[in-house]
């Protein structure tokens, strides 16, 4: 019963109208009063930004900061992967040989995240792991590994939440969401970045079109809270010992290593 509430009152708030309404309020002179309590409510280290808080026109442009190149240092093991994102690790596991994962008790499809069971089939029996990114945290996403970009598409249309909630009651977010996918060859080890957008705004913004990433180079970023889905080929990679679920990750920190 509280899975088809919940479901129901996101598909009667989240369309293109109420969409377009957010994104125009977060763009607006208007939203630059309320920055400051807006970083005070998620208790933004104010720190780490590149800009002093006075100097963002609206809410947009500070959701989508820069930090400074001195807070976040990336793991220099060549074979490391490292976190694309600040975040929460929610979830990581097995990709069963049907193509699906477990995520708080509920199936999703990775044919249907990817797209199709041709580029699913690859990561049958490999290894998921889910970075939940919340309002408070940073939200530029950066390369994961030295890599050259072996595939790159967007799917879905419209965007529900990401979080705890959302996977727990919504309708298949991970695969059904508007999302992006970067499929990445590294020594040739694949891995597929997939990147979710959340409740009211679809857009994800990739601004590294090249055809070659560098581990740690900021290469796109969300314009709301979303999730972040790491997919891994059967026995490619090894997480870190230290890695426990759930737990606060920050960009360039080692999350496992791809076996080469």
């Amino acid at each position: 019963m509280k899975q088809k509430i919940y479901q129901s009152l996101i598909e009667l708030t989240n369309g293109p109208f109420s969409a377009g309404l957010i994104k125009k309020l977060t763009h607006s002179k208007f939203s630059k009063y309320l920055i400051k309590s807006y970083a005070r409510h998620y208790r933004i280290n104010l720190e780490e930004m590149l800009e002093d808080i006075n100097s963002y026109e609206n809410l947009h442009h500070f959701f989508t900061r820069k930090l400074k190149d001195t807070v976040r240092l990336i793991d220099e093991n060549p074979d490391s992967i490292v976190s694309p994102v600040d975040g929460v690790l929610e979830d990581i596991g097995k990709i069963e040989g049907n193509s699906t994962i477990i995520v708080k008790n509920k199936v999703y499809s990775i044919s249907e995240m990817l797209g199709g069971n041709e580029r699913s089939a690859k990561y049958s029996e490999g290894t998921y792991m889910i970075l939940y990114l919340s309002p408070a945290h940073y939200h530029r996403i950066h390369s994961p590994i030295d890599a050259k970009i072996v595939d790159r598409y967007s799917l879905g249309s419209r965007s529900y939440p990401v979080n705890r909630l959302g996977l727990k009651y919504g309708n298949s977010t991970l695969s059904k969401n508007f999302r992006t996918v970067s499929e990445l060859d590294h020594n040739g080890k694949l891995m597929a970045m997939v990147k979710v957008g959340a409740m009211f705004i679809n857009s994800v913004e990739i601004i590294n079109q090249g055809q070659k990433w560098k581990k740690g180079e900021e290469v796109a970023y969300f314009s709301f809270g979303s999730t972040v889905v790491l997919l891994f080929e059967k026995n490619s990679f090894k997480l870190n010992e230290d890695i426990t679920v759930p737990s606060e990750i920050k960009v360039g920190q080692a999350l496992g290593k791809l076996n080469i």
